[in-house]
């Protein structure tokens, strides 16, 4: 019984790492936005790390492929074991912290591949963290598959492997698309909400000062609030949420009006999106232009589109002397459409054609 029961913790303790860790290397740049909320000011308070949260994230995700791997044909059982080890206390510290706290809604685990809430990625630790110290336990049932030098080459195998899809991903796009403006998605659709849809119950929460002291009341206790009690402020609790369509928060803007609507009925849209311009890759804005002069003449609209200030704009037209306009649109929201920054959709009457990396510009076909 031992020996199964080691045997099933190690095969599925390994193979859950590898699929992981292959997951969010499909999407290393995604995994970094993530890590990014985790290092901000409201949650880890390490704003120090964010410049290096793509290095970081690359890194980690080779190691999870690496550790499952090793784990899975035996090499260096004490050292994979003691590594898994210390690797799951920490992702356990960080999915309770969250969850706990309410810091960051999706633990980004397994990227957009399977969106977990905190306490769910929390549990996933748990129990593999249970199953981790199953196998330190009884370590020395823990056999190498093949020969040490065997297990040697296929664990540099494995590193060649992770870089090299490391590498192409950074420079192109991922193999696989699993963000909620992939190909082929009809984004008003995306947008609408069933008319039977779950909604969302809020409960309002009223803070006054009584006495000097900031005191609580809820929409249905109003009227027990005492006189002469000064209002603080309003919040608004979620008690139960309800049906979030797969997209809900985007928009085009320009100096205060919403032309979404309009430009979701254009038959021929090309978007060239840059969520920060001052972040954004010379190179790649350097094209920008003389491809936005080639679509035009082939019947396309033209824009750009950023969460970056007038100023950034303006600055920007005029160093890569541009001729299009840019858009407003939340940069989390730029993020997930696209990881490139820039790169390059295409939309028909509101259906998300081709995109690109700026790197396969000259793959576009109009």
């Amino acid at each position: 019984m031992k020996v199964l029961l080691t045997q099933f913790c190690r095969i599925f303790v390994g193979i859950l790492f590898i699929i992981s860790g292959l997951v969010k290397l499909n999407d290393p740049v995604g995994f970094a936005f993530k890590l990014e909320e985790y290092f901000g000011e409201t949650v880890l308070n390490l704003p120090f790390l964010m410049p290096f949260a793509l290095s970081i994230a690359v890194i980690t995700v080779i190691i999870e492929v690496i550790l499952g791997v090793m784990l899975l044909i035996g090499f260096k059982r004490k050292f994979t074991v003691w590594a898994l080890l210390l690797m799951i206390l920490f992702f356990t510290f960080l999915t309770f912290y969250s969850a706990y706290f309410n810091k960051v809604t999706d633990c980004g685990c397994f990227g957009d591949a399977i969106p977990l809430t905190p306490w769910q990625s929390f549990y996933k630790d748990i129990v593999l963290l249970v199953l981790i110290l199953i196998l330190l336990i009884n370590i020395k049932v823990i056999k190498p598959l093949f020969s040490d030098k065997i297990n040697a080459v296929i664990v540099g195998i494995t590193l060649l492997l992770c870089v090299f899809m490391g590498y192409w991903v950074l420079n192109h796009l991922p193999f696989k698309d699993f963000r909620a403006y992939s190909s082929g998605t009809n984004i008003i659709k995306g947008m609408e909400i069933p008319e039977d849809a779950p909604k969302s119950v809020v409960e309002m929460i009223f803070v006054y000062d009584v006495n000097g002291a900031k005191t609580e009341f809820t929409d249905k206790q109003l009227m027990e609030i005492p006189e002469g009690a000064t209002f603080v402020s309003r919040e608004d609790k979620v008690i139960t949420q309800g049906y979030v369509p797969p997209i809900h928060d985007f928009s085009i803007e320009k100096d205060g009006f919403d032309y979404t609507e309009e430009m979701l009925a254009e038959p021929k849209l090309m978007m060239f999106i840059s969520y920060d311009l001052a972040l954004a890759d010379k190179k790649g804005l350097a094209l920008l232009e003389k491809l936005n002069q080639e679509a035009k003449a082939k019947g396309y609209k033209v824009i750009g589109m950023t969460a970056s200030s007038d100023e950034e704009i303006t600055a920007m037209k005029n160093e890569f002397k541009v001729t299009f306009d840019y858009y407003f649109c939340d940069a989390t929201t730029l993020k997930t459409i696209e990881r490139a920054n820039p790169s390059v959709v295409i939309l028909n009457n509101g259906v998300i054609g081709q995109k690109v990396h700026y790197n396969d510009i000259s793959k576009l076909k109009m």
